[in-house]
């Protein structure tokens, strides 16, 4: 079976291949956009190039230029305010010959202007008087020389279009632009315009350095998120998962990961119902065991005393005799038959109970239901037992509890069959509804011999009975039944003898209120 990567890998091996991919595909469009930053930048300048080019193109054209040194010395000092925001202007013949250049003339930097010729008057050394300091040399601007440039540019063959250069001279950065200048139709040279455009350089840094700086910051967020992520969401995980292997391979070496429930957080109510699940889980299958092994004792009775009375019956011819062993025969199979029945039934009650849909129930009007149907069958006996419903200290208030109508439905019919059988005829048997702390309180007591006080512990064990005489009327398991029912509903289940002159038995049964 082929599976991918990312399939079986961790997920934290996930998170972090995701993000380095993240990462590449970042870096591969940062490179790109710090690629094209600069040509952009380059080309902006020439466009602001190419229009002062044109006009100085429009204004030769005009005038009638001459491409020597001196009309285009001329041109150039005349026409100085075209050129204002240029560091430097060059003109070049067809034959790429340097005709007039801003930085040799006699012009103040960006404003082009002609400066008169000064006289110089020779001053006298020898005055004492006189304190003079020798000028500091002038740093004058750095050029370069752009002829080959100029024909490398010639030498195209679509001559027409511009020569952009960017280029790092003298530890500056120098945007060239390179035309050709034409005259009523005519060539007549070229011209190169030449900008200091450090600018550029700082640009392009800054955003390399605020991109690097970005990419840092969250590199380190992610590192940091990556092991919040691996200690306290992926490593507790990782151990529950542990846990449900060891417990689906019987290993008995199991780490309860005990520091784990005490968390508030989603892991803590993750483990905690995980814990509490494996609890119930192996609560279910010590039940399951148990109640196997008692089912089998229970059956095994019958069916010796079965097999023993069949045995007899095929070798006595004694009518009476016969009479007795198949009263007997009859007996153990009833017996049998209700075990399997009442075992299937409870069986079925705690798979419905674990797939139901709990639900807000008022228990009172439950059971004024379930006793309003026993007493209408109790009037059609002959035991004359009548069932009293006490709802006097409810004062009004609802007895509201969570949980299956059905099943507290059953709860009610099986104690109070529980109680119809153990009650004597022309008896009474009291269902009282309470509120007891934060628990919905029912009361049923009925008038009969009561539990034997010896095993009144026992009472809601598997296959207990407390009346021999009538033992084949009942499995032993109604009250068991009842009390899982109840357990699985949050509540509990107490029996015990009425106090003081009273005579009965008293089963007390408290379920959680519900708000």
């Amino acid at each position: 079976m082929k599976l991918s990567f990312f399939s079986t890998s961790p997920i934290l091996n996930k998170f972090l291949i995701f993000n380095l991919i993240v990462f590449l595909v970042l870096g591969i469009f940062t490179f790109l956009y710090l690629n094209a930053l600069k040509p952009n930048l380059i080309e902006n300048i020439s466009k602001q190039h190419s229009r002062i080019i044109d006009n100085t193109s429009d204004h030769i054209s005009r005038l009638n230029v001459e491409f020597t040194k001196e009309s285009t010395r001329e041109f150039l000092l005349e026409k100085a305010f075209l050129f204002q925001n240029l560091d430097r202007v060059q003109l070049y013949d067809l034959n790429s010959n340097l005709l007039a250049d801003t930085d040799t003339l006699n012009l103040a930097q960006n404003i082009f202007v002609i400066s008169e010729d000064v006289k110089e008057t020779p001053i006298d050394k020898s005055d004492e008087n006189l304190n003079i300091e020798e000028s500091p040399k002038i740093t004058q601007t750095v050029t370069f020389n752009t002829a080959n440039y100029v024909k490398g540019y010639s030498k195209k063959k679509n001559i027409k279009d511009k020569s952009v250069i960017g280029e790092t001279i003298n530890n500056n950065f120098f945007v060239i632009t390179i035309n050709e200048v034409q005259a009523n139709g005519e060539k007549k040279g070229y011209i190169v315009v030449s900008e200091i455009a450090n600018d550029i350089l700082v640009a392009v840094d800054e955003r390399k350095n605020f991109i690097l700086r970005t990419v840092l910051s969250v590199a380190l967020v992610i590192l940091i998120f990556s092991v919040f992520l691996n200690k306290y969401i992926l490593k507790p995980i990782r151990a529950l998962v542990l846990y449900t292997k060891a417990i689906k391979d019987k290993d008995e070496k199991i780490d309860k990961h005990e520091k784990y429930l005490l968390r508030k957080d989603e892991v803590g109510q993750l483990s905690r119902s995980l814990s509490e699940m494996t609890e119930d889980l192996y609560k279910r299958i010590d039940i399951a065991e148990t109640f196997s092994s008692d089912l089998a004792h229970e059956i095994r009775n019958p069916l010796t005393s079965l097999k023993g009375a069949s045995e007899v019956l095929e070798n006595t011819s004694d009518s009476e005799k016969r009479k007795k062993l198949i009263k007997v025969i009859s007996h153990d199979v009833e017996r049998i038959e209700r075990l399997i029945t009442d075992y299937s039934q409870m069986l079925k009650d705690e798979a419905s109970l674990s797939r139901a849909k709990m639900t807000k129930i008022d228990v009172a009007n439950v059971v004024d239901s379930v006793v309003e149907d026993f007493n209408s069958d109790l009037l059609n006996s002959n035991k004359n037992i009548k069932i009293y419903v006490n709802n006097s200290n409810l004062n009004g208030s609802k007895l509201n509890v969570l949980g299956v109508e059905s099943k507290l439905e059953q709860i009610i019919a099986n104690l109070l069959d529980n109680a119809v059988s153990f009650s004597p005829s022309n008896s009474k048997i009291s269902v009282i509804c309470n509120i007891k702390k934060k628990d919905a309180q029912l009361i049923i007591e009925d008038e009969g011999p009561g539990f034997n006080e010896k095993n009144i512990d026992q009472v809601f064990n598997r296959f207990y009975s407390n009346r021999p005489e009538k033992f084949g009327e009942h499995s032993g398991l109604g009250l068991n039944i009842v009390k899982n029912i109840i357990e699985l509903h949050g509540g509990s289940i107490l029996a015990s003898n009425q106090s003081g002159n009273k005579k009965g038995a008293r089963i007390e049964v408290l379920l959680p209120i519900y708000k």
